[in-house]
């Protein structure tokens, strides 16, 4: 197969085809959909969790669960994806009921180690990064959930609304109002 770049296809990716071979074990098919989808759905998860290693836990229980599904995925209108960002948002959304919320201070405390010059660079888009995620966390859920998609994981307006079951129109104007809420939640912090 093919690498291709998110939100495109390989032209000779047949996804049903692939889906329904993994269904029946093919170890093959079953690669190529978790090489095709892995990227996507660990940069959606990274957008959703601050802690590296717990955005690769998820990812991985979000695997686990795709494969202990699969037999069970059938193909009604919607693309095996949004199936995929669905079983990721629950994920997400579980492991962050089970974990309590560690503060945004002590996480960019622990990443800074050597505060020369040579990193203020780094400790400025650590503190960019966190700022923006401390102000995604207080929208509302289904804003937070199309910003998560659209930037996290780099689907396009479409997955979005499939994976969340929304109309397009409905994504946009979820993420022009996100968007608007975020630029000056930041500007006044």
């Amino acid at each position: 197969m093919a690498s291709t770049t998110v939100g495109e296809m390989a032209p000779d990716f047949d996804e049903r085809a692939v889906v329904e071979a993994a269904q029946q074990g093919d170890q093959g098919a079953l690669s190529a959909l978790y090489d095709h989808y892995f990227p996507r759905v660990y940069r959606y998860v990274s957008t959703r969790l601050s802690s590296t290693e717990d955005a690769e836990d998820v990812t991985t229980e979000i695997f686990l669960r795709i494969i202990e599904n699969l037999r069970s995925f059938t193909f009604r209108g919607l693309p095996f994806g949004a199936w995929v960002f669905r079983i990721a948002r629950n994920e997400v959304v579980s492991h962050v009921r089970r974990q309590k919320v560690r503060s945004t201070t002590a996480q960019l405390t622990e990443s800074i180690q050597d505060p020369s010059p040579d990193h203020v660079d780094e400790i400025a888009t650590a503190f960019t990064i966190a700022t923006i995620r401390e102000a995604a966390e207080r929208l509302p859920e289904a804003q937070r959930q199309v910003i998560a998609l659209r930037f996290g994981a780099g689907l396009s307006v479409a997955e979005t609304a499939k994976a969340l079951g929304k109309t397009e129109n409905n994504v946009k104007v979820l993420q022009h109002k996100a968007i608007a809420k975020l630029q000056l939640m930041v500007r006044y912090e």
